[in-house]
């Protein structure tokens, strides 16, 4: 038996990794710009993790959700302290495309509504729900187009309240920070007006954090760059990726106004003790080390680095530079493939890509300014060539 191949490789077996700085099977490092697209959030092989980890393996490493386990409720109220949104509920899963298919399914069962409207670009995972409700026809199977769906401009608000007036829309799900659409950004104005569009016609907002929350921007989540006030918030918000730092996480967290009804929603892997720990070291680390805080101020330089060499002779393809704390897109006027393969295979160097000649740039929170300066002495040479 075989691979079933669905994603092109790079020749590259990586084996072990430590901070930013990854190690294939030879000896050969690289520089880690994307954090294994988004999920490594404090570093690769973080001590504290590993230790923590390693103990619960030696206690327990599943049980089933029969049963209670502190380790969740713990994770809730940490989760709560360290987002701000300590009067929502939780509710913990496996992966970011599940986290938005029980947010689509908890929001048509709170306003028994179907239609949904989501932005051009969007990308919300592949399952059912959350495959209809990305932009992208080539992932969208027959048996997942419904007809559920409006996609609308980002940004165009006027066009929003319009379908929202009609009354019948169940949600809006909305990355503020959209990843796979090329980093493209909500704006404050926008934001706000969906939110208060929402809230009026009875329609549940829902932001996906999977990829942009966090920490990713500066702030925990990316739409609190948007809120002037706490009555701004999304009534669901889906998280992911660098909740556990590579072990499979992921959770919704729930406006007070959702009840919960037995057997509406339920997982059988989710919230498990490993999990739980590996969360719960996250939020230990993301705290010691101020990480949230490191994501925007090591964010701002690289972003001052990239619109300087976009200055220069040498970024003469660079056509924008655009994103928040370390969720950064750097645009070519060349695919985006031209400059990704030299920097791995010559400057041994990771980097993600959105769309044909868009570079991404999801590093691990903990990158540092050396890490920057270095990265910038790769991509350079590598422009200087092209």
């Amino acid at each position: 038996m075989k691979l079933f191949d669905v994603y092109p490789l790079f020749d590259v077996n990586i084996v072990k990794g430590q901070g930013c700085k990854v190690w294939d099977e030879k000896g050969q490092e690289y520089l880690d710009l994307y954090g294994g697209h988004a999920v490594i959030s404090i570093g690769h092989c973080h001590p504290h993790y590993v230790e923590m980890m390693t103990a619960q393996l030696n206690k327990l490493g599943f049980y089933s959700n029969s049963v209670q386990n502190k380790l969740q409720v713990e994770l809730a109220e940490r989760l709560g302290k360290a987002c701000g949104y300590e009067d929502y509920q939780f509710f913990l899963i496996n992966s970011g495309a599940e986290a938005n298919e029980n947010a689509l399914k908890l929001a048509s069962f709170h306003n028994g509504r179907k239609r949904v409207l989501a932005a051009g670009k969007a990308f919300h995972g592949r399952t059912s729900l959350a495959v209809e409700v990305t932009n992208n026809p080539k992932i969208v199977a027959p048996i997942n187009d419904n007809g559920h769906v409006t996609f609308l401009p980002m940004n165009d608000l006027p066009a929003w309240e319009k379908e929202l007036a009609k009354g019948d829309v169940c949600a809006v799900i909305l990355e503020c920070i959209q990843g796979v659409g090329g980093i493209q950004m909500a704006t404050k104005e926008f934001y706000q007006g969906l939110q208060k569009a929402c809230k009026a016609n009875g329609t549940v907002l829902i932001c996906d954090e999977i990829q942009c929350g966090y920490g990713r921007s500066g702030k925990f989540f990316a739409h609190q760059w948007l809120m002037d006030s706490k009555d701004q918030t999304p009534d669901l918000i889906s998280v992911a990726k660098g909740i556990g730092n590579g072990f499979p996480m992921a959770g919704l967290l729930i406006s007070p106004e959702f009840k919960p009804v037995y057997g509406q929603l339920g997982t059988t892997f989710g919230g498990n003790h490993l999990a739980c720990t590996a969360a719960l070291a996250v939020l230990d680390v993301m705290e010691q080390e101020d990480l949230v805080e490191n994501a925007r101020k090591v964010g701002e330089y690289l972003m001052e680095e990239l619109k300087k060499l976009q200055a220069s002779p040498a970024g003469k393809h660079i056509t924008d530079v655009r994103g928040r704390g370390l969720m950064i897109g750097v645009e070519f006027d060349i695919p985006h493939a031209d400059v990704r393969k030299p920097l791995v295979y010559d400057q041994h160097c990771f980097t993600g890509c959105a769309g044909t000649n868009l570079l991404r740039l999801l590093p691990p929170l903990c990158l540092t300014k050396q890490n920057v300066d270095d990265f910038m002495g790769r991509l350079k040479a590598i422009l200087e060539n092209l």
